[in-house]
């Protein structure tokens, strides 16, 4: 498997051949969207959540306010 790596060194490896920064771009624009398909989901979920509990409460409040009268 290593022999046919065709790198010498560390920094030709990162140089790709002249096609640095068209390869290193590329990769970083997949760990972007791939953390932003991460991020706003999971952000997301908390605010229904956030927004759920809200509502329950607000409920519970109106249905003491309700009984009360």
């Amino acid at each position: 498997m290593f022999e046919t790596i065709q790198f010498s060194s560390l920094g030709e490896f990162f140089e790709m051949g002249g096609y640095a920064f068209n390869v290193w771009s590329v990769y970083m624009l997949f760990i972007l969207f791939f953390f932003i398909n991460l991020y706003f989901p999971l952000l997301k979920k908390k605010q229904i959540i956030r927004e759920q509990k809200r509502r329950l409460v607000v409920s519970k409040e109106s249905t003491i306010e309700i009984s009360e009268t």
